[in-house]
């Protein structure tokens, strides 16, 4: 009989390493055509090219669209970061964008979810390339990707342009979160690292054995010799690709808490007491902003203070209002459209006593604030019922509640009647409401001296001045942006013993990072929230850190040089075991 050998067909074999677990639940000819189908929209079986170890993984063409794919995931990745640690500032965001299209939408919120969908589709397509790229399939980026990764990286480019270059201090924020979670950031990347070994050992020891198995296999034909040679060289520098950055990243981390700050790791008996809340024009996430219901709430709370803006009518009456027109805020739209856009000091307060200043806060398109609980029926009811109060109606809480109060004051447009006499007109009616001076923070920086002779009991507040000028004005409180604050000489201020006040603080960590830097007190929007908090958010002692910091380190270390013991002696059995089966018997 003649022996029949039947030639062995490409595409058909079994893989080295099939799992057959695996088996029971796709095949890896469905695994690779899924893989091939996504990057490179081919769904037919076969229509993929190999390559061989050594070589390069896709065309001259392919190589130089690489970098544009790995930098719109770097790009959109940073931006989501971005828009994710800057949560504190939705609200802003979207009032800005009111103000210039005339209608209340959640820009944030759709632009957080942008930002979402573009880092996972850049990540999508690294990670299907990555795979591929395992598997020894050529890259063959389907057009339609390379299109929306242009567009990608655009959008990207795009959106940094806008935030560099109309809201440059989104950065800070990005640098103060960084002070918060760089040391679970740390573990946590450690932790992937850990991840990241196996498949970067079992690279780097299929290489060595590669290695190997080509030096054994070198003919003495120079030509050979010389091609051998070369495909060993690339090999190795497939090595120190894999393998070097991923030991550089591995000590990078190892060291970084050497480099970390963070106010929130310190000793327990260091930290300061509980900052007191300042209710941002009351409690508008439970009523409507600038209120007599939103003061009520807030009061509710435990508010330390109220803080509210003031305008002044056309007839001289001081009210709260915050807003430069009363679109937002108020029902004028339906009961005025013509002069919906006037300046909010140009009404008389007869009329501004008439519009309703809560039906607005029901409305699901119009709520300022995207994470809102829900409101009672009996809350609703007295939403419904809420009209424009005046300065005088906010005293009278606050006198009888005994809460200090904060306003930022307007100042009239230059033909109003009290354009040069407001601040003598506010004064006059704090007086008239017989509120213990002392309870008034006096904010307005405008007319100091006559305000400090017609109220000397007032309290004055400052900016972000130099110590030097607080000092000569006799001011020991500020008010500040805490963006700005953290990044000015915190410290100065404090070992000047200069009570600070942080606004808008409305993010747990943000409050968590005022805690432990010993801020006296923040204005926040969230009072039912913060104050629910009875320990800062990613508080740790040194020791404490430093003991998962080592642990961690002489872990993972373990952990990543067993892998790679666990592999190099895997591969050697193997090649041990390929070399004796390619001995002709005797």
């Amino acid at each position: 009989m003649v022996n029949r050998i039947e030639p062995t067909r490409k595409g058909t074999e079994k893989p080295e390493s099939f799992n057959p677990w695996i088996s029971q639940f796709f095949s890896h000819q469905c695994y690779i055509t899924f893989l091939t189908g996504c990057y490179s929209c081919h769904w037919k079986y076969g229509q993929w090219e190999t390559t061989k170890l050594g070589s390069c993984c896709c065309t001259q063409s392919e190589q130089l669209f690489c970098p544009f794919l790995i930098m719109s995931f770097v790009l959109s990745v940073i931006l989501l970061f971005l828009w994710i640690e800057t949560s504190n500032e939705y609200f802003g965001i979207d009032w800005v964008a009111f103000l210039g299209t005339g209608y209340w939408f959640f820009w944030s919120i759709f632009l957080l979810s942008l930002c979402g969908i573009l880092a996972a589709y850049t990540s999508l397509l690294l990670l299907l390339g990555i795979l591929l790229i395992w598997e020894r399939i050529k890259l063959y980026l389907h057009w339609c990707h390379k299109a929306l990764i242009l567009l990608v990286m655009g959008l990207c480019i795009f959106f940094t342009y806008v935030v560099c270059k109309y809201w440059n201090d989104r950065w800070l924020v990005a640098g103060l979160s960084l002070q918060i979670f760089a040391p679970y950031m740390h573990l946590s990347s450690i932790s992937m690292m850990v991840i990241l070994c196996w498949p970067v050992a079992f690279c780097v020891a299929r290489l060595e054995r590669e290695v190997r198995m080509r030096r054994h296999e070198m003919t003495s034909d120079e030509k050979e010799r010389l091609k051998k040679c070369n495909i060993l060289t690339r090999l190795r520098a497939l090595q120190v690709a894999v393998g070097v950055p991923f030991i550089l990243i591995l000590l990078f981390l190892y060291s970084m808490p050497l480099g970390i700050y963070s106010p929130c790791i310190q000793e327990k008996e260091n930290l300061g007491p509980k900052p007191t809340f300042i209710a941002h024009r009351g409690a508008p996430m439970v009523g409507p902003e600038n209120t007599i219901m939103a003061f009520e709430k807030a009061v509710e709370e435990g508010a330390y203070a109220l803080e509210t803006d003031i305008y002044l009518s056309y007839d001289e009456v001081p009210f709260l209002m915050h807003d430069y027109d009363l679109r937002r805020t108020t029902n004028i739209r339906e009961v005025l459209p013509e002069a919906a856009l006037n300046y909010t000091a140009s009404f008389r307060w007869d009329f501004l006593s008439t519009l309703n200043a809560g039906k607005w806060f029901l409305q699901t398109g119009r709520r300022p604030f995207f994470n809102m609980k829900p409101l009672s029926e009996a809350d609703k009811e007295k939403a419904r019922n809420q009209s424009i109060p005046k300065l005088g109606d906010l005293l009278k809480i606050a006198k009888k509640e005994k809460k200090f109060v904060i306003f930022d004051l307007n100042a009239p447009p230059p033909k109003h009647p009290v354009r040069h006499k407001y601040i003598h007109q506010v004064v006059s009616v704090i007086l008239d409401s017989q509120i213990e001076q002392h309870l008034i923070l006096w904010l307005p920086g405008h007319d100091r001296e006559y305000v400090r002779k017609a109220a000397p009991g007032f309290q004055h507040v400052g900016r972000l001045w130099s110590i030097e000028r607080l000092t000569e004005e006799n001011i020991s409180r500020i008010n500040v942006d805490y963006k700005r604050l953290f990044h000015n000489g915190l410290k100065d201020y404090k070992a000047a013993n200069i009570d600070i006040n942080l606004y808008i603080i409305n993010e747990p960590w943000l409050f968590s990072l005022a805690w432990c830097s010993r801020i006296n007190s923040v204005t926040t929007d969230n009072i039912p929230l913060l104050s629910q908090l009875n320990h800062p958010h990613f508080f740790m002692t040194p020791s404490f850190y430093i003991f998962i910091w080592v642990l961690m380190d002489i872990v993972s270390a373990v952990f990543i040089v067993a892998l790679f013991c666990f592999h190099w002696w895997r591969e050697i059995k193997t090649e041990k075991s390929l070399t004796a089966s390619r001995i002709p018997e005797a």
